[in-house]
């Protein structure tokens, strides 16, 4: 049975622990954008024993490179559609253990290796449409800060957003590791299996 909870950051375990994969959820407070590059830095920095320019513990990471402009000295957000996930994957287990992330947001779904960090340190995925870059700047109420944006530019650059009931968000990685795409491509491919041997009785000309 699908739940819907409105979530508000920094994120504590006990909430974790209820969302399971399908339900929905809404998120107000800060999250914060990493694509790519911004992962390197941070893992980077860390390695070197510093400390980021934000603590990202009990907070959301949004995989998205934003359009933004600067109007009147202060950054407003055009579109922050979600990027694709699985570009992260390499880096993503090492940065939810390194930084306390307790939430991750994208689209298309993560592997193995995020799913078993996910286990490991409490934290979920959760996907956004694709597509709503729009929508998703309408739930963004204010650009708290920027990190990095002179080394890595706007889309690769670490923003720092309050957002207000930003949904809907549907979990699809749980705290358990349960993972909705793996479940779904493994019954693709059995009901594919059944498929073809109930196509084998058949004579073919």
């Amino acid at each position: 049975m699908v739940s819907e909870y409105h979530l508000s950051t920094p994120l504590t375990d006990d909430v974790l622990k209820k969302l399971k994969i399908g339900d929905i959820v809404y998120i107000s407070g800060i999250m914060v954008t990493a694509r790519d590059e911004a992962h390197e830095t941070a893992l980077e920095l860390l390695e070197k024993g510093e400390k980021l320019p934000i603590d990202l513990k009990g907070l959301v990471l949004y995989h998205c490179g934003p359009v933004a402009i600067k109007k009147d000295n202060k950054w407003q957000i055009v579109a922050a559609g979600p990027t694709t996930s699985m570009r992260m994957e390499s880096v993503e287990h090492e940065f939810i253990e390194k930084t306390g992330i307790k939430m991750v947001v994208g689209k298309g779904g993560m592997g193995k290796k995020t799913a078993e960090a996910m286990k490991k340190f409490n934290a979920v995925y959760a996907v956004f449409t694709g597509g709503a870059g729009a929508l998703a700047a309408e739930k963004i109420k204010e650009v708290k800060d920027v990190y990095w944006l002179d080394k890595l530019g706007v889309p690769e650059a670490m923003w720092v957003f309050r957002v207000e009931e930003f949904g809907p968000l549907i979990i699809t990685i749980d705290t358990e590791g349960n993972n909705y795409y793996e479940i779904r491509l493994n019954e693709v491919a059995q009901n594919g299996e059944r498929v073809k041997e109930a196509l084998k009785q058949y004579k073919w000309t």
